[in-house]
């Protein structure tokens, strides 16, 4: 009987010493978020937000600014946690990249998921690759937490099963004019809502009127831009002080969503060339922006 316990008392020791273990390189392990779009639901309830129509052909959406936007707001909302990436999901014939969903899959840390388009310009099949990526990354503990940007009720299945395997799911939703543009069984299933406002998406978001800037005889170079975004960051600099360049610091390579604009729009003024769509030359900026900002830290 004795030995009975014995025996016991050493396969219970055994086992909380593997508990421990594993509860140890769980805590070593970092936290990772990861952000899917529905590109549809975006531009059709951001569309309406800012310019009042869900029409793509009436307006322009700086997707390189708001990704970098959304980005740094899931930084501050995961605080202790790393992006693995955003997974942006969206339609077209036959799932070939029409060339702004080609520049979207060129942006770091960008993943372009494409479903179908059909003749009315219906998305066909984003939902189910949405529940696909989601339980797989959940199931492989890939991602702690996902931030989905959508409001169709079929997105329920993605996330139940994405928080059976553990993962958290935070729904991100466009501010509505009038009434919901998210269904509600999708609300009541996730873990935690947030809706963005007019004042977010405004700066991204503009009427196809005619251009800004007509198109310039030749195309700026990227050392042109590159100096053009190093010009930007000293006088950036030397109106904020570095104080606000030991704040900016920590979120290399990324800007904030309002400070990235504000680089954007200065550029093409200097330049007299709209840099919308162009994310070669974009990165290009940046990286003229950040490399000036570094050599005076």
């Amino acid at each position: 009987m004795n030995d009975d316990l014995a025996a016991l008392s050493a396969r219970i020791d055994r086992t909380n010493e593997l508990l421990q273990r594993m509860l140890a390189e769980v805590a070593k392990t970092p936290s990772t978020h990861a952000i899917f779009v529905d590109a549809g639901y975006l531009y059709a309830a951001a569309g309406r937000l800012v310019s009042g129509t869900e029409d793509r052909r009436t307006f322009d959406l700086d997707t390189e600014g708001l990704i970098e936007a959304l980005i740094d707001k899931a930084r501050t909302i995961f605080a202790d946690s790393r992006l693995l990436r955003v997974y942006w999901y969206d339609g077209a014939r036959r799932r070939i990249h029409t060339a702004e969903q080609q520049a979207i899959a060129e942006l770091p840390d960008v993943k372009v998921r494409l479903g179908n388009l059909n003749a009315n310009n219906q998305q066909k099949g984003v939902d189910s690759l949405i529940r696909s990526d989601l339980e797989s990354l959940a199931r492989h503990r890939a991602i702690s937490d996902a931030a989905l940007i959508g409001g169709d009720e079929d997105l329920v299945s993605a996330v139940e099963a994405a928080q059976g395997y553990g993962a958290r799911v935070h729904l991100w939703g466009i501010e509505a004019p009038e009434g919901r543009n998210q269904a509600e069984p999708l609300l009541w299933e996730v873990d935690s809502q947030r809706t963005f406002d007019l004042d977010f998406f405004k700066p991204y978001v503009s009427r196809r009127t005619a251009a800004v800037y007509e198109a310039a005889a030749t195309r700026p170079t990227r050392d042109d831009v590159r100096f053009v975004g190093a010009q930007i960051a000293a006088k950036w600099l030397a109106a904020r002080g570095r104080e606000a360049l030991v704040e900016l610091l920590p979120g290399h390579p990324y800007l904030p969503g309002s400070v990235d604009q504000d680089l954007l729009v200065e550029a093409e003024g200097l330049l007299q060339y709209s840099l919308r769509g162009q994310a070669d030359l974009r990165r290009s900026l940046r990286d003229g922006f950040w490399e000036h900002l570094q050599t005076q830290y």
